[in-house]
């Protein structure tokens, strides 16, 4: 007697959104059953990862995450060429932390014309993400949106207290938006209801759930994510049936783990293998828990978990 395997039935899929522009546009999401169910449904699109690039050079990035863009990390336009040239980068995340009113500061006209010389000399799709600030990133990113209205940028992140102004700039100006909220089904669901209230369509949005690193709370991120997903492939929740980015390479690198050098403490080991394995861990959790976009940072940890998702693809 043959042996059936019992399988879910998927009433909901993941709507299909193309970012960028051109030859290296990428398209993402289209799944039809959980994160890898391959004998379950369909998964059109493989995850992407975005390299992340910095608008100011680092000051407290250890050793080990340096190491990799050394030359280059005062030069976002060169470092994002380098991302893409030597790493194989098929997108870019460009972080505006010289933006923060609690930092440097930067002016939105400045970091605009920043945004605009990246976007001009890479040709595969860039993400923007501001501080979550509502006031400096409204004021930065709506100048953003209008520098770059032909670029077709990814902008984030769009929170309840500033969508209304950054969502009509982006939808202005043609860009996605990254409706980011903090780590609950509810609220995302309630944030995508208001973009779409603004007129946002449902191509121009991606999920942003808020994510930590592995050891530091990232089980609970996981259950978030598992119950977006569950309640759009099984419970046909038109509103939470978008992509999910996850924007983790911050979050493992500010690690005290990834600091500590193994003079100090020889029993975590190496430092810099710590780091790029927390990294591809956290990115390998992220990636089961059914994220579309990973916004990493070390090449090394990007190169572990591509390797991770083609184990998990092959056939």
């Amino acid at each position: 007697m043959e042996l059936e395997i019992p399988k879910t039935l998927y009433s909901g899929k993941i709507k299909e959104i193309k970012l960028g522009k051109g030859d290296k546009a990428v398209t993402i999401g289209g799944e039809s059953a959980y994160p890898f169910y391959l004998f379950e449904g369909e998964m059109p699109n493989l995850p992407k990862i975005a390299m992340e690039v910095w608008d100011c050079a680092p000051e407290e990035w250890a050793e080990a995450a340096l190491e990799p863009f050394d030359g280059v990390t005062d030069d976002p336009v060169a470092w994002a060429k380098k991302c893409i040239k030597d790493y194989g980068a098929e997108m870019i995340a460009l972080q505006l932390i010289s933006t923060d009113p609690n930092g440097l500061n930067r002016a939105a006209d400045e970091a605009a014309e920043v945004v605009k010389r990246v976007a001009e000399a890479i040709d595969v799709p860039l993400i923007v993400w501001g501080t979550a600030n509502h006031d400096k990133d409204t004021e930065v990113l709506k100048k953003v949106c209008e520098n770059c209205q032909e670029k077709k940028l990814i902008i984030g992140p769009v929170e309840e207290g500033d969508h209304k102004k950054i969502g009509a700039a982006a939808l202005a100006y043609h860009h996605t938006v990254i409706s980011s909220t903090p780590i609950d089904i509810n609220l995302a669901k309630q944030l995508n209801i208001l973009l779409g209230n603004l007129g946002i369509p449902d191509e121009l949005i991606v999920m942003d759930p808020t994510v930590s690193s592995i050891g530091y709370g990232i089980e609970y991120c996981y259950s978030v994510m598992e119950r977006d997903r569950m309640a759009a492939l099984t419970q046909q929740d038109e509103k939470l049936q978008f992509p999910i980015i996850c924007n983790l390479a911050k979050e493992v690198w500010k690690t005290k783990e990834v600091h500590i050098l193994m003079e100090e403490d020889p029993k975590l080991g190496d430092a810099k293998k710590r780091g790029i394995l927390m990294e591809a861990m956290t990115a390998m959790v992220l990636l089961l828990g059914g994220a579309d976009i990973l916004i990493m940072r070390h090449p090394k940890a990007i190169e572990l978990a591509r390797e991770m998702i083609t184990e998990l693809t092959a056939s």
